[in-house]
C-alpha cells in the first residue's frame, strides 16, 4: 500500500505530515510513500531530501490522492480533499469530530476510514501517538518567545555597570502540556515563574520545574481528569470568583501571562478580565493560546496583536505550531509514524484496522460507511486510580493504648537480647581469662548499642545515616593510636593498620556526605 501526504492548503500553514525521516520508518513497515511536490518546502524539506529517501514526489495533488491508498495530513480536510476519498482509502489527519459534522457525514458518504489524530485516547500507551500533546508542547514554549519577543526587558535580572535589572515575573494560567512546556522555558530563561490550574495534584510537577504554585484559600472537589479526557473539569461559581480575586492580587505584579485553558469544542473561559488588564503594568504581555475559542483573556482578537491603552500587548496567535515548523513536523510524522505502526503489526505493509483496540477504536472517527464517533470509553483508563484505603479515626484512649503496647514488645525484645547475651557472656567467663572478658564485655555491648540504633533507622535514611556514623564511630582511630606504642611488633604492626582503615572511614565518610548535600544543592 502507499502512503501519499499532500500539500497543505491552509493559508499559512508551514507543517507537512510526512518527513524523510519518518518516510524510512514507513517503508520498514512495507509501505511506499509519496509526497507532493513542494509539500515539505516551507517546513525546511526539500524534494531532494524525500526522493533521497526513497519517495515519490508527484507533481500534482489530483495524482497524490489517486494514487494512494493512505492519506497522512496536518490540517482539517477542506470540502474539495474530501470529495477525492473512497472506500478503499484511509485519511489520517487532524479532524476536530466534535465540530465538523459536515465533514463526518461527508467521509460517511464516500464510505472512507477517518482516523483523527486529535482523538487518541490519553493513556499510556498512545502517548507516543498523542499529537494534541506534541503541538500543544510546542505552543507553549513558543508563547513564551513570542512573549519574550514583545517584552521589553530580559527574563532573567542582571547585575550591570550601568544599573541593576530585575527579573521578570511570568504566569501561566493552565498547567496542562502546554502549560508545563511554557512554565520550564520561562524558567530556564530566568524569570520568576508562577503557575494556577484548577487541579492541584499538578502543583508537585510545577515546583519540580522551578516555579511556584499559585494556591487558593478554597476547597473544592475536583473531577478526576481521567474522566474528562486529561483536561480540568468545569468549576462551580464559587470556585472562579476565588480564582478571579486572586488572578487581580497578582496582575499588578506580573510582566507576562500565558493563558491556556482550552477544552476543545467549547468556548474559552474567561479568567483575564479587563480590570486585570488596567491593573497590569505598562508593557506587560499577554499570550492567549485559547484564542481559537474566543480567548481566555478580554480584549483577545483570533489571529491578531492587540495593544491596549494602557500599553498592554495581547497576542492571539493560533500558529504557533506552525512558526515552528520544522520541529512541529518532525513531532506530528513521527506522531502518524506510531500510528502506522499499530495498524500495521505484521509490518507487511497492510493495514490491519482493528477496531477492538482501544488507541484505534478511539482515534476513528469513521469507519466503513459509518460514522464511529464518539468512540466509548478506552477500557484502560488514563490514570489508574488506587482506591483509598478507609483508616478508621483513632480515639485518644487507642492511641495510648497502641504506643504502650508497642513500648512493651520493644521492651521484651531488648530485655531478652540482653539475657540472652549475658548468659553467653557467663558462659564464656567460665573458661576465659579475666584479662579477656574486660575487652569482650566492652565489645559485645558496642554492638548490642549499634544494633539498637542501626536497626531502628528507617531504610530510606541509611545512606546518608551510615556516611555520617562511620566517620563518628572512627573513633576507634584513638585507640589504635595509643596502642602503637606498646612496644610489641605485632601489636604495632594491628594498630598501624587499624589507623589506616580508620583514616579512610573517617574522610570516606565525610566526603560521601559532602557529595549527598551537594545533590540538593542548585548550582
Amino acid at each position: 500500500m502507499k502512503i501519499g501526504t499532500p500539500k497543505e492548503l491552509e493559508a499559512g500553514e508551514n507543517r507537512v505530515a510526512m518527513t524523510p525521516d519518518s518516510a524510512r520508518q514507513l517503508q520498514k513497515l512495507g509501505y511506499d510513500c509519496a509526497i507532493e511536490t513542494g509539500a515539505g518546502q516551507a517546513a525546511g524539506f526539500a524534494d531532494a531530501d524525500y526522493a533521497d529517501a526513497g519517495v515519490t514526489v508527484v507533481d500534482s495533488a489530483d495524482a497524490l490522492w489517486s494514487e494512494s491508498d493512505i492519506i497522512a495530513k496536518v490540517r482539517i480536510p477542506l470540502k474539495d480533499e474530501l470529495e477525492r476519498l473512497t472506500p478503499e482509502k484511509t485519511l489520517i489527519t487532524f479532524f476536530n469530530p466534535g465540530g465538523n459534522e459536515e465533514g463526518l457525514e461527508l467521509a460517511k458518504a464516500k464510505g472512507a476510514n477517518v482516523i483523527a489524530m486529535e482523538m487518541v485516547p490519553r493513556i499510556s500507551r498512545a502517548q507516543k501517538m498523542d499529537a494534541l500533546s506534541s503541538m500543544a508542547n510546542i505552543a507553549g514554549y513558543r508563547a513564551v518567545i513570542e512573549a519574550g519577543n514583545n517584552f521589553g526587558r530580559f527574563f532573567t535580572g542582571q547585575v550591570t555597570a550601568a544599573g541593576k535589572v530585575p527579573p521578570a515575573k511570568v504566569l501561566v494560567v493552565g498547567a496542562g502540556v502546554a502549560g508545563l512546556a511554557a512554565i520550564g522555558t520561562s524558567t530556564s530563561l530566568g524569570a520568576i515563574t508562577y503557575a494556577f490550574d484548577v487541579r492541584p495534584e499538578v502543583a508537585e510537577q510545577v515546583e519540580s520545574m522551578g516555579a511556584e504554585f499559585v494556591y487558593l484559600d478554597f476547597e473544592e472537589e475536583q473531577q478526576d481528569g481521567a474522566a474528562t479526557g486529561g483536561y480540568a473539569a468545569v468549576s462551580s461559581p464559587e470556585f472562579r470568583e476565588a480564582q478571579l480575586a486572586k488572578f487581580r492580587e497578582l496582575a499588578p505584579e506580573v510582566d507576562i501571562v500565558i493563558t491556556t485553558a482550552l477544552i476543545p469544542n467549547r468556548e474559552a473561559p474567561k479568567l483575564w478580565l479587563a480590570d486585570m488588564i488596567a491593573a497590569m503594568k505598562p508593557g506587560s504581555v499577554i499570550v492567549d493560546l485559547a484564542a481559537e475559542k474566543g480567548g481566555n483573556a478580554e480584549g483577545t482578537v483570533m489571529d491578531e496583536k492587540v495593544v491596549t491603552d494602557n500599553g498592554v500587548t495581547i497576542i492571539g496567535y493560533t500558529d504557533f505550531p506552525s512558526r515552528m515548523a520544522a520541529q512541529s513536523s518532525t513531532l506530528y510524522a513521527t506522531n502518524i509514524r506510531h500510528m502506522m505502526t499499530d495498524l500495521t503489526p505484521e509490518k507487511d505493509g497492510q493495514i490491519n484496522h482493528d477496531m477492538e483496540d482501544d488507541v484505534i477504536r478511539g482515534a476513528t472517527v469513521a469507519y466503513q460507511g459509518e460514522i464511529t464517533f464518539p468512540p466509548p470509553p478506552p477500557k484502560v483508563k488514563a490514570i489508574a486510580a488506587k482506591p483509598k484505603e478507609v483508616v478508621p479515626e483513632l480515639t485518644p484512649e487507642e492511641k495510648r493504648a497502641q504506643e504502650v503496647a508497642a513500648f512493651k514488645a520493644q521492651t521484651k525484645q531488648q530485655v531478652t537480647l540482653l539475657a540472652v547475651g549475658a548468659a553467653l557472656i557467663l558462659g564464656v567467663g567460665l573458661i576465659a581469662p579475666a584479662s579477656f572478658m574486660q575487652h569482650f564485655i566492652v565489645f559485645v555491648l558496642s554492638v548490642f548499642v549499634g544494633f539498637q540504633v542501626i536497626w531502628n533507622v528507617s531504610h530510606s535514611l541509611h545512606t546518608p545515616l551510615m556516611a555520617v556514623t562511620n566517620a563518628i564511630s572512627s573513633i576507634i582511630i584513638l585507640g589504635a593510636l595509643m596502642q602503637i606504642g606498646s612496644g610489641g611488633a605485632l601489636v604495632v604492626i594491628l594498630a598501624a593498620i587499624s589507623v589506616f582503615f580508620a583514616g579512610i572511614n573517617i574522610f570516606g565518610g565525610f566526603l560521601v556526605t559532602r557529595r549527598m548535600l551537594a545533590m540538593f544543592q542548585k548550582s
